[in-house]
């Protein structure tokens, strides 16, 4: 059996998703579609707007056949690292080619990272800008391309992740159709995530750009959770703990802890707190990812422990997925996980599972200890 990869996040999932899925599949002629999709919070360090197991069941019901989750230690990370995470999951579940959306398909991405080769490591050292900023100015002077699409972004990163790990996946890129990424008019059948969020959150109609399943899903939504509903427990930390303690966190550096503590004191709204926070020096994705593993109380040792022990762990399979996965198995190195016990809760899954927990408590739906994955006959 054949599988193609796909490397997703569903939130939420629409019908430029099921159009990918069929398009993988078809291109690629693969008899399975694989994806390894991140868990309740996105690469941006912000909450999804549906569960991982209800996303997991729409993928399942258009055209998915296994469904993966992708570890917040890799999910929660800039590009270059969510992508090696992905890639490494992928080539242990034997994926031979992965097919991804970009703006610019038809970029020579391969060649882009070749050039990274060649950047100044200088530059980096300096504060007047982002890393994104800079990385760009230097792509600029190598190439004369800038990247600044985010699926461009990510397929850079594959391609950097694939050259890395020397994994033997295939990557094609495919146009992306319809809506930009960050758009936020809903004008067709295919419209981006962003714009179908922004129109639940105005209460506008979505329904033409998403799966009946993914409408129903929404509706019943019992809970809506974004940082304005987490910021009053990232608050109370940040003003419990002391310096010391928040220096621990993972990626807290360069003196954030103070002003973390500065401003979390006088911060009534997240956006209050963000704006100060933020500075040339970071971008926001950068302050939000930060924000999540300070909520979490995610330690670099932590971190560092989390990345050296990865696993599979099984979300859902329909019957095609399940003999995919039946002939694999025996062939993977590293463990493929099905259920949450105690032992996983305290080692292994720990990160995932507290990051689940901190989801069940907000929306009293199960997550992680004793959770089976979906079947769908």
């Amino acid at each position: 059996m054949k599988a193609v990869g796909l490397v997703t996040e569903y939130n939420p999932f629409h019908n430029g998703h099921a159009y990918h899925a069929a398009t993988a599949k078809k291109i690629s002629g693969a008899d399975v579609a694989v994806a390894v999709m991140s868990g309740n919070f996105t690469q941006r360090g912000e909450v999804t707007m549906l569960d991982k197991w209800t996303r997991a069941s729409e993928a399942l019901d258009n055209g998915v056949d296994l469904v993966i989750e992708l570890p917040i230690f890799y999910a929660v990370q800039p590009a270059h690292l969510f992508a090696q995470g992905a890639i490494s999951l992928l080539n242990q579940l034997q994926v031979s080619e992965l097919v991804f959306g970009a703006e610019h398909p038809k970029a020579d991405f391969k060649k882009l990272v070749t050039a990274e080769s060649l950047f100044n490591s200088d530059e980096f050292s300096h504060y007047n800008g982002t890393y994104a900023s800079r990385f760009n100015q230097q792509m600029k002077q190598q190439t004369g391309i800038e990247l600044t699409d985010p699926n461009d972004i990510l397929a850079f990163a594959y391609h950097k992740a694939v050259s890395q790990l020397q994994a033997p996946i295939k990557l094609t890129a495919i146009q992306r159709i319809s809506n930009q990424y960050h758009d936020n008019k809903i004008s067709s059948e295919i419209a981006s995530a962003s714009a179908i969020r922004h129109a639940v959150i105005n209460q506008l109609d979505y329904s033409l750009s998403v799966p009946s399943k993914t409408a129903t899903d929404i509706l019943e939504a019992k809970t809506s959770i974004d940082w304005n509903t987490c910021y009053p427990y990232l608050r109370y930390f940040i003003n419990q703990v002391t310096i010391k303690s928040l220096q621990e966190i993972y990626q807290m550096s360069e003196g954030l802890e103070y002003k973390f503590k500065d401003v979390a004191e006088t911060a009534t709204t997240f956006d209050q707190f963000m704006s100060g926070i933020k500075s040339k020096r970071y971008t926001y994705s950068r302050l939000s990812r930060l924000c999540l593993y300070t909520l979490l109380q995610i330690t670099n040792d932590e971190m560092l422990a989390a990345t050296q022990q990865p696993y599979l762990r099984v979300l859902g399979f329909n019957k095609m997925g399940q003999e995919y996965l039946h002939t694999i198995k025996k062939d993977l190195e590293i463990p493929l996980v099905t259920k949450v016990d105690r032992d996983l809760k305290n080692g292994m899954v720990n990160l995932d599972y507290r990051a689940g927990k901190f989801i069940e408590q907000l929306t009293n739906l199960k997550q992680d200890m004793q959770k089976s994955p979906i079947i769908v006959k």
